[in-house]
């Protein structure tokens, strides 16, 4: 990979998410069209906490898998640069979604996508949540770029 990071004002510029579904922080590594490197700093302080459990908060699988797919997004925003403009890359199918260990309050998730197969406005994509070095979920997902 490249080692080249985004912050999160470019990230807001590529992603059309906001508070408090706009999931990804920081991108750690970028390779075009192959591989990215996320990071999302999970905190007490996000709302799905409060119902997620309220004894024991753990971040909902769905909002793993979400993060994931922005990230994945950002990676085909990115890699198409200008024919971007006026797309958005939206969510077609999830398979193979593994959760492996909770993510809780603290742990700084990083998440590594790959791209699988790219074929006209269609990706795939393989994906990973880990902290650290351990896998905490996992799933195969497709998204399409479309018109705004």
């Amino acid at each position: 990979m490249s080692e080249k990071q985004i912050d999160i004002v470019k990230i807001m510029d590529m992603l059309p998410h906001r508070y408090p579904i706009l999931l990804v922080d920081r991108i750690l590594d970028f390779e075009a069209n192959k591989s990215i490197v996320g990071l999302k700093n999970v905190t007490m302080n996000e709302p799905h906490f409060q119902g997620h459990f309220p004894s024991f908060p753990i971040m909902p699988g769905v909002l793993i898998v979400e993060a994931l797919a922005q990230t994945a997004a950002i990676l085909v925003v990115e890699s198409q640069g200008e024919a971007m403009l006026d797309k958005l890359v939206y969510f077609m199918s999830i398979d193979e979604a593994r959760f492996r260990k909770p993510v809780t309050p603290g742990d700084s998730l990083e998440l590594h996508c790959e791209a699988i197969k790219a074929r006209g406005n269609i990706w795939k994509f393989k994906g990973q949540a880990k902290v650290g070095d351990v896998v905490y979920a996992e799933a195969i997902f497709t998204a399409m770029m479309m018109d705004k």
